[in-house]
């Protein structure tokens, strides 16, 4: 056996324990992004129905004319103040309340996507304005829409939609029968 096939077979393993990682990463890449576009527009429409109080409309009209810098950091605060409430969380695992931890990010992570939707939404026309940010933003989307389409085309989530209709459609026969 020659020197170059015990090579390829001791890169064998490793190339598919990367291949395996690989897929996991992106998997849950693609779980958190749904999740995320899920909620983006709905999440930031609650957050705009809200700011219909004069204080928090006065408020969004200051950061709709955040120069292009102050809305970077704008919209970049919210996200890294979330960190220590995610790490609470982590805090929370570690001490065996699994209940608790995953509430504290799950709210985290709902009122996170929220703001952080409904600052974008304020503070696009100005990040647009910075040069890589306009350069790099569209490719970011690119990518983005290209994954959400592979994992709509996907077996298991075209699986849960046809759940998700028959659960539908058995709620809605359901209410037609009570009085």
């Amino acid at each position: 056996m020659g020197i170059e096939q015990r090579g390829d077979r001791a890169r064998r393993p490793l190339h598919a324990l990367w291949r395996a990682l690989k897929t996991l990463l992106l998997g849950l890449l693609a779980l958190l992004l749904v999740f995320e576009e899920w909620g983006w527009d709905s999440l930031s429409a609650l957050v705009g129905w809200v700011t219909r109080l004069p204080i928090l409309a006065w408020l969004e009209r200051r950061i709709r004319a955040l120069p292009p810098w102050g809305a970077l950091l704008m919209f970049g605060v919210p996200a890294l103040a979330l960190l220590p409430v995610k790490l609470g969380a982590l805090f929370l695992f570690s001490r065996g309340h699994a209940v608790w931890g995953l509430g504290l990010l799950l709210g985290a992570k709902l009122a996170g996507t929220a703001v952080l939707a409904r600052l974008f939404h304020l503070t696009q026309p100005a990040l647009m304005q910075l040069p890589w940010f306009a350069r790099w933003y569209p490719r970011w989307k690119t990518w983005k829409d290209g994954l959400l389409v592979r994992v709509r085309d996907s077996a298991p989530w075209r699986a849960a939609r046809r759940v998700k209709t028959r659960v539908r459609s058995w709620w809605r026969r359901l209410r037609r029968r009570r009085p």
